[in-house]
């Protein structure tokens, strides 16, 4: 059993990993701040994780059993959160076949932050489970089918890594400076993350100096 390293004040939500490791403001944004704002891309999301949170929980077919949102912890990454679907499976050997499998709109994306996800719910699961994943899968809604994940060394370090550093940034109340690159076009908080103005000091300062001059000119206050 690994050993416990956070304690359950200390649990942040898992699902943050995928904002982490596609904006790190982003997550900063949602989880320290909490900031929200709806797009067309996350309602879409949003609608099609409805296929997987019914209240029927459970169904079997045959040697093969499917739970949806099951609850998931890792106390040695110090997340918490849901999986999609848990299949088990009794195979012709008498051994057992589990695959975690996470649902996406979409189709699969340039990085890694749907396998991210997927990596940190399969260790979530086997902390918990006390067994060994080798591989998971994403469905996304546009493909309609299946993607592989391996869940090598090198995938399950950055996990580590990443979970790690938004602890870092949690504790301290932290949330990282913009950066502005092509991934903001489909940011949902793009309005309120402003990265336009991260690149600069100069044009931080100038804009906050705009802020208080239109303050002081709706107050009537002067300098």
């Amino acid at each position: 059993m690994e050993p416990k390293c956070f304690c359950e004040d200390e649990l942040l939500p898992l699902s943050g990993i995928q904002h982490f490791a596609f904006c790190e403001r982003q997550w900063g944004l949602i989880h320290i701040e909490n900031q929200w704002v709806e797009n067309v891309l996350t309602a879409q999301g949003r609608l099609l994780h409805k296929r997987t949170e019914e209240p029927l929980l459970k169904e079997r077919r045959g040697d093969l059993m499917r739970t949806r949102a099951v609850p998931l912890v890792s106390w040695t990454l110090g997340l918490y959160g849901v999986a999609d679907v848990i299949e088990i499976e009794q195979t012709d050997r008498n051994g057992i076949r589990t695959d975690i499998i996470e649902y996406k709109r979409g189709k699969p994306k340039p990085d890694d932050r749907d396998e991210v996800q997927l990596c940190a719910q399969a260790i979530c699961l086997e902390e918990m489970l006390g067994i060994t994943l080798v591989y998971g899968y994403l469905y996304y809604g546009e493909t309609k089918h299946r993607h592989k994940v391996v869940f090598t060394e090198d995938l399950r370090a950055r996990v580590r890594m990443l979970a790690k550093r938004m602890h870092e940034l949690y504790a301290r109340g932290e949330t990282p400076r913009a950066m502005k690159s092509s991934k903001c076009r489909n940011c949902s908080l793009v309005d309120i993350c402003l990265p336009s103005l991260g690149s600069s000091n100069q044009k931080l300062d100038a804009y906050i100096n705009k802020l208080f001059d239109e303050l002081k000119e709706e107050t009537g206050v002067k300098s």
